[in-house]
């Protein structure tokens, strides 16, 4: 039960981050869409001069977020040591991409200008998923600090049964150990 303390508190901030993640996917799908096509005079669209860059990271991030919840919740599912290194590493990834399109909404709110609400929205989105990314990586490399919180990466008992067992040949054939 004790090591269960990381697991139960990112499963419901992985499905909290998959939901957000979809919607800033969809908002931002949407005003990418109206600034190819030329259409920031939109009522709800409007922009400054990082809107596209802020768009294009904000796309990366949503998809490898999706991504990484999805190799997330495999490692929820299993939580061992060899679905963390996939959960892991995609979520620190999907992390870095979320924190430069972190850096990039807060240089468009810097900017000013009018913005409609839905690329506010999408600004407050990926904001707020800066942060809890964040929370969810520590959760999944918490066992790294204690084995109580987790898989850690140098746990014993990857790959066989207690330490110490010796391994029963198959077949019932019993002999000497040379």
């Amino acid at each position: 039960m004790a090591r269960a303390v990381a697991r139960n508190l990112a499963a419901p901030l992985l499905f909290l981050n998959l939901i957000m993640y979809f919607i800033v996917l969809g908002f931002a799908s949407w005003c990418m869409n109206r600034y190819i096509n030329g259409q920031t005079n939109h009522p709800s669209f409007g922009g400054n001069g990082a809107t596209m860059f802020f768009l294009v990271f904000v796309l990366l991030a949503s998809v490898l977020g999706i991504a990484s919840k999805v190799a997330g919740g495999t490692h929820l599912r299993a939580w061992r040591n060899d679905s963390l290194a996939a959960a892991g590493s995609s979520s620190i990834v999907a992390w870095a991409v979320t924190a430069l399109a972190f850096g990039l909404a807060c240089k468009e709110i810097n900017v000013g200008g009018w913005r409609g609400w839905r690329l506010r929205i999408v600004e407050a989105l990926i904001i707020i998923l800066a942060f809890t990314q964040l929370l969810y990586v520590m959760l999944l490399h918490a066992g790294i600090f204690s084995s109580r919180y987790g898989p850690g990466y140098g746990d014993p008992e990857y790959g066989v049964g207690a330490p110490g067992a010796e391994p029963v040949p198959k077949g019932g054939v019993t002999g000497t150990r040379v």
